[in-house]
């Protein structure tokens, strides 16, 4: 609908809250300076919280041991803040080992008892999962609230380790159309508000106590709504391709320009395109981490070296981007950049604003008169898309195997996770799940050695019989080698794959940056089942690009 309206009617539940704590046996102790001490229940249920994260990296780090320690304390009645002085002396190993057995228990419960937790998971979503939009009956995102716990952020994040609050119905506002059912709240509780505002899609939002950011109930990304956006979204990027050569051309010209607001300008739109950075926006002093994009970047972010590594001109990037995660990279720029930068870096402190003349309004209202629809992020997902392609290109053999294929696809799918930044720490399991795989390598190499073993052995049979059933025999062994072959190629192409993406998330760009029908376009053109690039959830959500992609979709 043209006027911004979203929906004519929308009917749901509301939120599914939390369950409410259950506080710890009477057997299971906590200990502070080595003697057992019975904590009041606001005070155990955040003890709690620590005690399961015991084994995490997170509880070693000095920032989220004093935020924990710091909010904890908050909760604390007079008399336990008055005993409970440092953590060093609390001892939370029981509480731990009892949310471990649980656990155990969990797991090791019998079919029938996981079937009926089952069910009873399918009634609440059944209930709380579904919304009624303009008749139509639509599955609902994340319909439950956060549980308290405590705060892990990403990268090194100045908040970790403090406590995210229960949110209650007081807390939460509810969006749904003036004509329908409106949710009642648990019982005892009422809404902080109710609205109908048909001009947005969520359906109930609170805010929450870390950041103060507002958190939304949304509709499931396979949703009608969604996926409109989402098709409109990369339908935008498709666009920039028609106009991106002359953009460069004319940010190329402005690097002379004898303003300096349009040299800064021109500079940033490079990086951002090239290197495809956030623009990044400018935050209130001091409220949250110290994360900058291509805008907000200061001359200590950046180092200017002439030669490096047989490379001239070579920008040494070090910053902390979106959610705490480093970017660090060292790129070779065209020599009037390099200058500029030098002119921008001049009598300037480490402090200061690299683009002292530029903010991501500026930008953003620039790329608008470029292109209708033009922002910074339009450049992130028309780069990633187009490297996507273009790399799938490149690396794809129509005469390898699926496995090979794939092998491909992952590849061309890093390279894309490489360009975006998309980091993560290599996962717990990585050291163990690739020792599984070796030992699996090595029984299939013995494995081909013995069947090798075998097929000299019928060749042999057959020189000194010369029959029909021996012949048979030796065409039966190569068959098998051919086979076990086969199998070893998959599992050395899986080790190879598993290695190079030990420290490199996929998921980010696949999921938000480039355009689905890229990939449903080489699955249909090579022969490979959709189902080994997309799961059910995502074949969801892309289920109208795979109905709209044909062989021959181009970016």
């Amino acid at each position: 609908m043209d006027d911004g309206v979203k929906w004519k009617q929308l009917e749901h539940k509301g939120p599914y809250f939390a369950p409410p704590y259950e506080p710890l046996p009477d057997e299971v102790q906590f200990y502070y300076d080595g003697k057992p001490m019975k904590l009041s229940v606001a005070t155990e249920e955040v003890a709690t919280f620590y005690a399961k994260m015991l084994d995490h990296e997170y509880t070693t780090k000095e920032i989220f041991q004093n935020n924990f320690f710091h909010d904890w304390r908050k909760e604390m009645t007079p008399e336990e803040r008055k005993k409970i002085k440092h953590l060093e002396k609390c001892d939370f190993k029981e509480i731990h080992k009892y949310f471990v057995d649980k656990n155990e228990v969990r797991k090791a419960l019998p079919k029938e008892e996981k079937q009926k937790l089952k069910l009873e998971a399918e009634k609440i979503q059944e209930e709380y999962g579904y919304c009624i939009l303009d008749g139509h009956r639509e599955k609902i995102g994340n319909f439950k609230t956060e549980p308290p716990g405590l705060f892990r952020g990403r990268g090194d994040h100045p908040k970790m380790g403090m406590l995210k609050k229960r949110i209650m119905p007081e807390d939460v506002i509810i969006n749904c159309s003036k004509d329908s059912q409106t949710p009642e709240p648990p019982s005892g509780h009422k809404w902080k508000e109710v609205r109908c505002d048909n001009t947005v899609t969520w359906l109930a939002s609170w805010t929450e106590n870390i950041q103060n950011s507002i958190k939304y109930i949304m509709l499931n990304p396979s949703s009608k709504l969604k996926g409109e956006k989402d098709w409109q979204k990369y339908e935008v990027a498709r666009r920039l391709k028609d106009v991106v050569d002359k953009i460069r051309s004319q940010y190329r010209a402005d690097w002379k320009s004898k303003e300096m607001k349009k040299r800064q300008r021109s500079v940033a739109l490079y990086f951002i395109d090239k290197l495809a950075l956030r623009a990044g926006n400018e935050k209130e002093e001091g409220e949250t981490a110290d994360t900058v994009g291509c805008c907000s970047l200061r001359v200590e972010h950046i180092k200017l070296h002439p030669e490096l590594d047989g490379q001239e001109h070579v920008v040494e990037f070090d910053f902390l981007g979106k959610d705490s995660i480093r970017y660090y990279n060292k790129v070779p720029v065209e020599k009037p950049v390099f200058k500029n930068l030098q002119i921008f870096m001049e009598n300037k402190d480490p402090g200061d604003d690299l683009f002292d003349r530029l903010n991501t309004t500026v930008l953003n209202k620039h790329l608008q008169d470029l292109m209708d629809g033009l922002t910074a992020k339009v450049f992130r997902t028309y780069n990633a898309s187009i490297t996507l392609q273009e790399q799938l290109k490149a690396l794809t053999n129509s005469e390898d195997n699926v496995a090979a294929k794939l092998l491909s696809y992952n590849r061309a799918n890093r390279a894309v996770a490489i360009l975006c930044n998309h980091q993560r720490s290599t996962p717990k399991s990585f050291e163990k799940s690739m020792q599984n795989l070796q030992a699996k390598i090595d029984a299939k190499k013995e494995q081909l050695a013995e069947a090798q073993v075998e097929l000299k052995r019928a060749k042999a049979d057959l020189k000194a019989k010369k029959d029909v059933k021996s012949k048979a025999a030796v065409e039966k062994k190569k068959k098998l080698i051919e086979k076990i072959e086969e199998q070893l190629l998959k599992l050395n192409v899986q080790a190879t794959d598993k290695e190079e993406n030990k420290q490199i998330a996929l998921g980010t760009s696949k999921l938000n940056y480039l355009d689905p029908r890229i990939s449903v376009a080489w699955c249909k053109k090579f022969g490979v089942p959709i189902e080994k690039i997309y799961n059910k959830t995502q074949r969801e959500k892309f289920a109208w690009a795979i109905d709209m992609a044909d062989e021959d979709f181009e970016f």
